[in-house]
């Protein structure tokens, strides 16, 4: 529980032999609680169950550890240490040792993720977990996503979902994401999650929230969250989809006014216009570039005209007049 003593024993752990381990985890095993919740101790913790060797009459130190943990999963999930030792033996433990910890904390889920420290728990259930052990986990969060996506915790938890849990669990959660586009695209946190969505979702989901943006480009370019999002749609949308949010953009052929002015002179949108120009094919740059320069001829003179003037001259090499 020294700061020096800690790490001198996890040092000394790795070069250990067998019977020098076993001396030490004796001593120590009787206070694996309390060194659990150490900001010191709980080092040595995760180090012991890293370890390879029978301890007599336990088996190896991760099953005995994971005894001792028994009944105190909840309390050492929300503390800022001991969630660090409830991760590592999920890490190292076998289904049957893992399922014995998390069943307890079933009716505890939301409280869980909603901790500065529990989240973290949660996020390790979902990715070290089998599915079958953890569906308590995952149905909890039933009509619970729009809410969680907004929250700071629960917004990390709701993207380890969309990696791990299997498809029926995944399109049930992105059916509830896919009715609150617009809502979470111009969260603080809910940005997060569409655009998660958008990099590992399927070419469907992201045809979807592009389908649920169309018409609001230049009013979700202008916000401080919603513009990441729309950066990411240039990025990973098809094609055509593509192509459909670049025809909002440069509008109907004609227009004075198009959305490009005002997305090119704004402090957000600005960087979409930028992404848009990388993401595009050439054909379809060579477009935004001439609408550009007929649009908004003075570039030099806007606030953020010399980024935009930047992308021009890096993909035609011919400087911006």
């Amino acid at each position: 529980m020294d700061q020096y003593g800690s790490r001198f024993i996890q040092q000394k752990l790795d070069t250990a032999t067998p019977e020098e381990k076993q001396a030490c985890f004796e001593q120590l095993f009787d206070h694996t609680l309390r060194l659990c919740s150490d900001v010191f101790g709980n080092y040595v913790v995760q180090k012991m169950l890293d370890k390879e060797f029978d301890v007599e009459g336990k088996g190896k130190p991760a099953r005995a550890i994971a005894h001792k943990l028994v009944g105190n999963v909840l309390p050492l999930s929300l503390n800022m240490y001991g969630c660090r030792v409830i991760q590592k033996a999920l890490d190292v433990l076998e289904p049957d040792m893992q399922a014995m910890l998390v069943r307890e904390l079933n009716g505890h889920v939301m409280q869980c993720v909603k901790d500065q420290n529990g989240n973290h728990v949660i996020q390790k259930c979902i990715e070290k977990v089998p599915p079958h052990i953890i569906h308590f986990i995952v149905e909890s969060f039933t009509h619970q996503v729009f809410h969680l996506s907004t929250h700071p915790y629960g917004c990390r938890v709701i993207q380890r979902l969309l990696e791990h849990c299997g498809e029926q669990h995944r399109n049930q959660i992105l059916s509830e994401i896919l009715d609150h586009v617009e809502e979470l695209c111009k969260n603080q946190y809910g940005n997060y999650v569409i655009q998660h969505v958008l990099i590992h979702g399927s070419g469907w989901h992201r045809g979807a929230i592009v389908q649920r943006i169309r018409g609001k480009v230049l009013a979700l370019s202008k916000h401080k969250f919603a513009s990441n999002v729309i950066e990411k749609c240039f990025v990973h949308a098809s094609r055509a989809d593509r192509a459909v949010l670049i025809e909002e953009v440069l509008g109907k052929e004609g227009d004075t006014s198009p959305p490009l002015v005002a997305m090119v002179k704004d402090q957000y949108a600005n960087y979409v216009i930028q992404r848009m120009i990388d993401a595009v094919d050439d054909d379809q740059r060579n477009l935004i570039i001439q609408r550009i320069k007929r649009f908004v001829p003075n570039l030099r003179k806007i606030p953020y005209g010399k980024h935009i003037i930047a992308r021009i001259e890096k993909y035609t090499g011919v400087p911006v007049l």
